[in-house]
């Protein structure tokens, strides 16, 4: 049984996360200025609900600051929500408990109560596009598909993370259309 709340104690707050992130530092952070939460995900968001969102990532991840930049500006933007992050290579035991296809795919979000019991998980990325990233990667040399998923991300704008997020933590989410 993993103890969430002394990973908690352990885990860095994102500003804290992106300040150490000697390499890719200026990505995560200008994601993160860049990152909108529309009033329909706020409007989500019963008052009262306390949610704490323990992130499994590295710097390196190139799926990282496109997800959890916009669920960082959400948790900032409504009380009673908390992220914290973990490094997925310091943490292989917990790694290995949210395992996808047996490979250690990053991030992983796993959501909390108030309480710290696990309330489900959710990772490495959108629904969508990792269907569409299983489909494609066998054929799709790494220099056509990484471009691809970086225009995904930039025209889903972090919606589907936020809706898909909200969802995991047992939260209703209005459907939206996400632009084209």
């Amino acid at each position: 049984m993993l103890d969430f709340r002394a990973l908690w104690a352990e885990a860095l707050p994102f500003e804290e996360f992106t300040s150490r992130s000697a390499e890719h530092c200026r990505l995560w952070e200008g994601m993160y200025a860049i990152a909108r939460v529309p009033a329909w995900v706020l409007e989500a968001v019963p008052p009262g609900v306390e949610r704490r969102f323990l992130v499994i990532v590295e710097d390196w991840c190139g799926d990282g600051p496109s997800s959890i930049a916009p669920l960082a500006k959400l948790v900032a933007q409504v009380p009673g929500f908390e992220l914290r992050i973990v490094g997925r290579d310091d943490h292989p035991a917990l790694m290995d408990r949210y395992l996808t296809n047996g490979a250690r795919s990053i991030p992983i979000v796993v959501a909390l109560d108030g309480g710290f019991r696990e309330l489900a998980h959710w990772g490495p990325r959108p629904r969508e596009l990792q269907a569409w990233v299983m489909a494609n990667k066998a054929t799709l040399p790494k220099s056509e598909l990484y471009p691809q998923i970086r225009k995904w991300y930039a025209r889903d704008q972090g919606l589907s993370t936020l809706r898909e997020v909200l969802e995991t933590a047992g939260l209703p989410v209005v459907r939206t259309p996400i632009p084209s």
